[in-house]
């Protein structure tokens, strides 16, 4: 039975403007890996992403998978070791290198040619690569396109200005056929400035609508301890599959 529910024709939430003009910087997001303010990564992996895994893979092998905004996401290795190829994209190059050291996998690493200053690490069984660079700067590569892509705390980190293009970029990663599983943050946004951003309901059908039919999975309570420093009281996590229309 599909439990799944189709996104209804929702207004625009107000409170999205409040964060509209928020903006890291990309130095400031490699000084959250310096000093190690990585709330955001779980070393555990992602439970709802293990949960609806077979909805995600839908049974299929050797497939590619995308990590936009990769950090040193362990589901990376997960999916190389099911037998599925692995492309991230980060700008930290902090995290890439902590993510083969602690998942102890071997790598060499390499100029992008296309990107001046950017670097791509791959590991020795050449089922990971990883690529040091601006997320916007990606498709100056030849990266090709993808079955499917993990985004977790990638759309919630980009900078709200920045959606549609990489709404855009993500959209143009996309093979046939492809499943999205995008997780996204559902919070008082006059009480928090982000990172991780609120992105409503309507927000995702204004970025991905015309191109994908859009499917909640899941909604939890995510509220820790922690949140009450963000003057919150409260935080869901939602998760969203994406499909071809």
């Amino acid at each position: 039975m599909d439990n799944t529910k189709t996104l209804p024709d929702i207004k625009e939430d107000p409170d999205t403007e409040v964060q509209k003009n928020q903006v890291l910087t990309l130095e400031e997001w490699q000084d959250k890996w310096v000093n190690h303010k990585i709330a955001f990564h779980q070393e555990e992996g992602h439970q709802l992403l293990k949960k609806h895994l077979d909805t995600f893979l839908k049974g299929e092998s050797g497939l590619r998978v995308f990590f936009p905004l990769c950090g040193k996401a362990v589901e990376m290795k997960w999916f190389a070791d099911l037998g599925h190829s692995v492309v991230g994209v980060e700008i930290s190059e902090l995290a890439i290198r902590e993510f083969f050291t602690e998942q102890n996998v071997s790598f060499s690493e390499e100029p992008i040619t296309e990107i001046p200053g950017a670097r791509i690490f791959k590991s020795s069984s050449g089922n990971i690569s990883l690529y040091c660079c601006s997320i916007f700067d990606l498709p100056r590569t030849n990266i090709g396109k993808f079955d499917r892509i993990w985004d977790r705390g990638a759309l919630v980190a980009i900078n709200p200005g920045d959606r549609e293009c990489y709404a855009d970029i993500m959209s143009s990663l996309l093979r046939k056929g492809f499943r999205y599983l995008l997780a996204v943050m559902s919070y008082d946004p006059t009480k928090h400035p982000g990172p991780p951003f609120y992105v409503p309901a309507a927000e995702i059908k204004r970025l991905f609508g015309t191109r994908c039919n859009i499917h909640c999975l899941e909604k939890v309570d995510i509220f820790e301890e922690r949140h009450i420093s963000w003057g919150i009281d409260y935080i869901f996590e939602e998760l969203y599959l994406l499909t071809e229309k």
